[in-house]
């Protein structure tokens, strides 16, 4: 069986990430494999950090297995360190994060998509797959390409976020705080590591002197 990798795209880079309960049960999250090559730049030391149990199938495991035995052979991102590293050098392989360290790449099988986060730096974690039930997933981005709705307390539009913006909140007498924003649903969204009803956060923010815009 072959498979083909495809550079990232839109915001996918941001699920190749630890991300919170809420958005990782959202996109139907299995677990993630970490991996790194060792010293002699040829092994595959990888550990398995499962999200939920019931999601790792006998299905999922041959679909999970079939794709990583694949990129491992010979001349594959996988098989090496060096493999790893002219796979990505190839502007055309890869989703460059804006670290210019690490490549993105999704593989999808019939039921999931695989999510690879790659880095081929010696010393450093070369692989970070997450596995996702791939419907769940891409569900959510497409809801997500709406953006994030910020209001007032009376419902009134402010702005549209694109998911994993920022926002600057300044307070009346402290520095201003920048916050990291995720989509979850139209109405709610996650600021920072807190999660709110997108009213909810109006009244808070009203109710303190705090106002907020994008960044």
């Amino acid at each position: 069986m072959e498979f083909t990798s495809i550079p990232l795209k839109g915001t996918e880079y941001l699920y190749t990430y630890h991300n919170s309960q809420q958005i990782s049960g959202q996109t139907g999250l299995v677990g993630y494999l970490r991996a790194d090559f060792g010293s002699s730049d040829y092994g595959f030391f990888n550990t398995w950090n499962e999200f939920r149990a019931d999601y790792n199938t006998d299905e999922f495991k041959a679909e999970f297995y079939a794709v990583i035995d694949y990129f491992r052979e010979k001349g594959r991102f996988l098989h090496k360190r060096r493999d790893m590293e002219n796979f990505c050098y190839e502007v055309s392989n890869t989703f460059e994060y804006s670290n210019g360290r690490e490549y993105g790449v999704r593989v999808d099988t019939e039921h999931y998509a695989f999510l690879m986060r790659l880095n081929p730096y010696k010393g450093e974690y070369n692989l970070y797959c997450y596995c996702y039930r791939k419907d769940w997933l891409d569900s959510h981005l497409e809801r997500a390409k709406k953006g994030i709705r910020f209001i007032d307390s009376g419902y009134n539009d402010l702005f549209i976020l694109p998911d994993g913006g920022t926002i600057q909140i300044s307070y009346l007498n402290d520095k201003p705080e920048q916050r990291v924003c995720r989509y979850i649903d139209p109405y709610h969204v996650e600021i920072g590591n807190n999660l709110y009803h997108i009213c909810e956060f109006a009244e808070r923010m009203e109710n303190i002197g705090a106002t907020y815009k994008p960044v």
